[in-house]
């Protein structure tokens, strides 16, 4: 099998559905979590689905399309940027019924000024809300920026925004795994700078819930392996059936590897 195809993932989505979890948006957790909804109790095994809409948001499309045919919900977080911000895009995914969040960058995008950071943060915040009630949010690592953005809530507190939730804070490690594609792998932590949870990766690597390619995850997952709780997060413009930008993908990818492993010190 092929790894990082939208056959793949729908693998993978086929092995989440028959390991017996049901597959949850983070605004359903966090909302679950601080009794926001009706529902008084989480699933008794699930998954929740989140995408990071870096670049190429018709991937995300199509993603959510094949997400949404499946009777799956899932959680879309796109940055401000031109790269990852189509209207088009946003809208088509919130009709399928999806979570659009704000992947936010500001402390990048402003140098670290945190007055300003806040500023941006909120006027990017409102226009998402044009396309969806954004509820939750989520960082953008920016590997080549300095500046790690969640250090924005070291003066403020995205509460105050009328948001429930912020993966890095609001997820409750000690019950659910995390597991990302970063690095066009599921054990890219070696190279990641910022999507990462350090303090817990070294007790999921001696549960053995640790895995390089979609295929052993997909096997762990039928062989319901895994913990009650998993959060599965994927970059989609990593996804795709086309062999060019498949390649393409591949090599710019390993390239970034290098680089982040450098910068991490590796």
């Amino acid at each position: 099998m092929r790894d990082f195809t939208l056959r793949t993932y729908q693998a993978l989505l086929y092995a989440i559905g028959e390991s017996g979890c049901e597959c949850i948006t983070f605004e359903q957790y966090c909302a679950i979590r601080q009794g926001l909804g009706g529902v008084k109790e989480l699933p008794e095994r699930f998954v929740i689905l989140r995408h990071d809409v870096d670049k190429k948001p018709r991937h995300s499309v199509r993603i959510a399309e094949l997400e949404a045919k499946m009777g799956v919900k899932a959680s879309y977080y796109f940055r401000i940027g031109k790269e990852s911000n189509n209207t088009e895009c946003i809208k088509r995914i919130a009709a399928l019924g999806h979570e659009i969040g704000y992947h936010y960058e500001d402390m990048s995008l402003c140098c670290g000024d945190y007055d300003k950071a806040y500023e941006h943060f909120k006027n990017s915040l409102e226009y998402f809300r044009q396309f969806y009630p954004v509820r939750t949010c989520c960082m953008h690592g920016a590997p080549m920026s300095k500046y790690d953005s969640r250090a924005l809530w070291e003066k403020y507190n995205y509460r105050d925004l009328q948001l429930i939730g912020e993966p890095y804070y609001d997820v409750d490690f000690n019950q659910v795994l995390y597991l990302t594609d970063t690095g066009r792998c599921w054990d890219g932590y070696n190279y990641s700078l910022r999507d990462k949870v350090p303090e817990h990766q070294e007790r999921w690597n001696k549960c053995g819930w640790w895995f390089h390619r979609t295929p052993e995850l997909i096997i762990a997952m039928e062989d319901r392996r895994l913990p009650a709780g998993v959060m599965i997060t994927t970059h989609p413009q990593r996804w795709t059936n086309s062999w060019s930008g498949w390649a393409k993908e591949l090599i710019v990818q390993n390239i970034k590897n290098m680089v982040k492993a450098i910068l991490a010190g590796k």
